[in-house]
């Protein structure tokens, strides 16, 4: 019970972040709320891999409209969930000792901290896997199949733990009719998010050599780890910990597709591989000998105590997020007048505003050709760009959402419009304002700005 006790605590401690949610998460709200036609229709077109998902908290906001506490607790049950599923895989392979120790520090790794307090779909995809796991061990290959394959459908790359279960139960024809069946069943969704891949991942870079650095310390840590442990938890443990990020890096090189919580789960491979040696570092019943005993987990305590605190209360402030969208609303609340004009520069950032509807429906979006819900989109359409600029010649204020200084500028034709306007079409710049991850300007014409 202490694994999932400890991963709810965490989870609900700082369960707001000050009121702060960064633009996936706003995407989720925004989604999650439109009609389920309308969520249909979206999936056409873009974000399929996420649909399961925004079906999921569609009912959930139906059921209770809770506001962040009903966007996130979710991902706090599914972590509690998770972490309860690691100290079960770890109890079968390695003992009832491993089994507390790994459910415990799955629960305390930041990453899944993170993710325990995030709107998508991460921390339900790493409980699916985890569980899908045990239920491997079980040979329970029916609902194994059914586990995973809902995993798979909540995030597509959830189909990499089948890789890394492959070197478990590649010899048991169980596994091998379930892997097929959950292959085979999740072709509907490769195949309409392969179509929507560029516009979904075209964002992404190769990945960086941070990325590889961290990789390597993972996959160096976890050999180590492995040493002299019991080879059933290595073939299971192992494999789920290294084999899902190094291959969807290594695909990367060619088709930018890595980012690191996409595979969050392999993280319980590296919980299962920690308990395990933790649990040898002093056999069950046996009392340490005297201070040279407690020195190992002294020193334990004293290296990896500090930065990990100091990490999890990082992760409950708004800075542990790219931006904040719910602090650029309030900026926009207290900067706007009744029918001001506002532009976003670049157009993805209308994200920014969608999850407040109560600013934005005060404002003239003058670039918007097509809402978001009209468009079957994220973000809507915009105007073509001569539009565009009659538009903002027309508008006496306009507040203009950019992002931070120094991000480079998108060259479509329709941004450098914007900008020409607002630099040469007779505005004055009133105001600059920074809010985390983003900026709010105010243009107005000569003698408006007061």
């Amino acid at each position: 019970m202490l694994p999932p006790l400890l991963a709810v605590l965490l989870g609900l401690w700082g369960l707001e972040r000050g009121g702060s949610m960064w633009r996936d998460e706003s995407v989720t709200w925004q989604v999650a709320h439109r009609p389920l036609g309308g969520i249909w229709r979206l999936l056409g077109e873009v974000d399929a891999v996420h649909g399961l998902y925004y079906l999921l908290m569609h009912g959930v906001f139906a059921a209770w409209d809770g506001g962040l506490w009903a966007l996130r607790l979710p991902s706090v049950a599914a972590t509690a969930l998770a972490a309860a599923g690691v100290a079960a895989v770890a109890h079968r392979l390695a003992g009832e000792r491993a089994a507390l120790l790994a459910g415990l520090g799955y629960a305390v790794l930041p990453p899944v901290q993170m993710y325990a307090q995030e709107g998508r779909s991460y921390a339900l995809v790493a409980a699916a896997v985890v569980w899908a796991t045990y239920l491997m061990l079980r040979e329970r290959w029916t609902a194994y199949a059914v586990v995973l394959l809902l995993g798979c459908w909540l995030h597509e790359f959830a189909v990499l733990a089948l890789l890394a279960h492959a070197f478990a139960g590649w010899r048991s024809r169980g596994w091998r009719v379930a892997a097929g069946a959950v292959v085979l069943l999740l072709v509907p969704l490769a195949v309409v998010s392969a179509r929507q891949a560029q516009q979904q991942l075209g964002w992404l870079g190769r990945p960086s050599w941070q990325d590889w650095t961290a990789y390597g310390v993972l996959a160096v840590g976890c050999l180590l780890l492995a040493r002299g442990a019991e080879r059933g938890l290595v073939r299971v443990a192992l494999p789920l910990a290294v084999v899902p990020p190094g291959l969807l890096m290594a695909v990367s090189l060619v088709h930018p597709w890595y980012v690191d919580r996409y595979v969050l789960y392999a993280l319980a491979g590296f919980a299962l591989l920690a308990g395990a040696r933790l649990a040898e570092v002093r056999p069950a019943g046996v009392r340490p000998a005297g201070v040279r005993g407690w020195l190992p987990w002294l020193l334990v305590g004293v290296l990896l105590v500090p930065p990990f605190g100091w990490w999890s209360v990082w992760l409950r402030t708004p800075d542990s997020r790219k931006d904040d969208v719910l602090a650029v609303a309030a900026a926009v609340r207290e900067r706007a007048r009744p029918g001001d004009a506002v532009v976003f520069m670049p157009s993805r950032r209308r994200e920014w505003l969608l999850s407040s509807p109560g600013v934005y429906g005060g404002l003239r979006d003058v670039a918007l050709d097509r809402s978001p819900a009209g468009s079957h989109s994220l973000q809507g359409t915009e105007l073509p760009p001569e539009a565009v600029r009659a538009a903002l010649l027309a508008s006496p204020r306009v507040i203009a959402l950019l992002d931070p200084e120094g991000q480079p500028l998108d060259p479509y034709p329709g941004e450098a419009v914007k900008r020409e306007v607002l630099a040469a079409g007779g505005f004055e710049r009133c105001s600059v304002t920074a809010v985390r991850g983003a900026r709010v300007a105010v243009f107005a014409r000569a003698g408006e700005c007061g």
